[in-house]
């Protein structure tokens, strides 16, 4: 929403200002231009990644326009379920969760919470974890090791869709002054002729540098840093899986287990002890 509303207001401030300068809006409609500029950028990302990043980034545009899932509802949800998962392997015992991690979507404590099914990667990484825990014979130090290393692995596959933005976000600056060096060419061959018309092509030719610059430091940079921006919550939200799992394997009790995952949370949407508490007793829905 915030990122529709950032395009709005870069769009609207240009033309505005454009416009009070008694710019004629027609001039900046130039297709053979965006045409260079669009098309070699396209051209690039193809150059510099292998299909799998290509459909990546193609993905990853939603992580741009749409809201962060990373909310303080969302962590009431997992401290929830958290707390169920360690409650029920504190009850019966840590074997007894063989099952739900086995088949996590049959599980009667995962099921309870779609949201952490949905997230496919997570329930692998919460369940592989335990399956290894109940296996026996891996202390607490190397399960962290372990999830550490997916996490690692994992946030490294997340980033590269915003490092290929970026690259070519830092490109379009250069293919604008492509663009603009073609218009100059044309405007050249167009020598002797009347001076409306080299004047339509010498600013046909800027415009394609203008609309290297506004790609590249109005749109593209800006979505790649949004794109990180939600790796890093992402991110975040695994070292908040790990935490409580290794804290729990670690023989704590689940509150303190799930109290040390909550402290793991962002300000903005870290809970109160409280809201944890009534949370974890089903009091708060």
């Amino acid at each position: 929403m915030f990122a529709i509303i950032g395009i709005v207001v870069v769009i609207g401030a240009i033309l505005s200002g454009y416009l009070m300068e008694h710019g004629n809006l027609l001039v900046l409609i130039q297709p053979a231009e965006l045409l260079i500029i669009g098309g070699a950028a396209a051209g690039t990302v193809l150059i510099g990644n292998p299909i799998s990043n290509v459909k990546a980034l193609a993905g990853s545009f939603s992580k741009v326009f749409g809201s962060s899932p990373y909310t303080r509802v969302f962590y009431l949800n997992q401290l929830r379920m958290l707390n169920a998962l360690f409650q029920t392997a504190r009850k019966e015992g840590l074997v007894k969760l063989e099952a739900d991690v086995e088949n996590p979507t049959q599980s009667p404590v995962f099921t309870k919470f779609p949201d952490f099914l949905k997230n496919h990667h997570a329930v692998d990484f919460v369940c592989d974890t335990l399956r290894m825990a109940i296996s026996g014979g891996v202390g607490h130090f190397e399960l962290d090791q372990m999830m550490e290393q997916d996490m690692d692995v994992h946030h490294h596959q997340a980033e590269l869709p915003a490092s290929a933005l970026t690259t070519v976000a830092d490109s379009l600056p250069g293919l604008g002054i492509v663009a603009a060096v073609l218009g100059v060419v044309i405007t050249m061959s167009a020598l002797g002729g009347p001076p409306e018309e080299i004047g339509k092509k010498v600013a046909a030719a800027l415009v394609g540098t203008f609309l290297g610059i506004l790609m590249c430091y109005g749109f593209l940079g800006p979505m790649a840093s949004s794109i990180q921006k939600f790796n890093e919550s992402e991110h975040q939200y695994y070292h908040f899986l790990r935490v409580a799992i290794i804290t729990f394997i670690r023989l704590v009790s689940p509150i303190t287990a799930v109290e040390f995952a909550r402290r793991t949370i962002p300000g903005e949407a870290r809970p109160s002890f409280t809201e944890m508490e009534k949370a974890c007793k089903g009091k708060l829905e």
